[in-house]
């Protein structure tokens, strides 16, 4: 498969009244897989299977969610030159602007030094 389905739930740390280890291990059970902080937003990731259990888990800890979904993420990512990136990035925009589609998921790898090039 070129995607792993996964479910992905964020909300503000702020509302935690434990450190991250402790919500961890609350959290395992419910089939977490990752814990990401960043900047006061915590991202939990789990298997697409466990996006029920895992939500049952946050709403028992009375925790409010700021979103829940299920995400695409590519197993193996593929490097492209700046033009074709360029005319990769243009086509998804052309994609996500359409009304039909709801999401658009792709396994073009976008380091920070093809985001510097995009930018100048």
């Amino acid at each position: 498969f070129i995607f792993d389905r996964k479910a992905v739930f964020t909300f503000s740390a702020s509302q935690i009244e434990m450190d991250l280890e402790e919500l961890e291990m609350e959290l395992i059970d419910a089939g977490l897989e990752e814990l990401e902080n960043d900047e006061g937003t915590l991202t939990i990731t789990t298997d697409f299977t466990d996006f029920s259990n895992m939500q049952k888990q946050l709403e028992s800890m009375n925790i409010e969610l700021e979103s829940s979904e299920l995400q695409r993420f590519p197993n193996n990512t593929k490097s492209l030159d700046l033009e074709d990136a360029k005319l990769v990035l243009k086509l998804i925009d052309k994609l996500e602007e359409d009304e039909d589609v709801q999401n658009v998921f792709h396994n073009m790898e976008m380091g920070e030094e093809l985001m510097a090039q995009l930018d100048d």
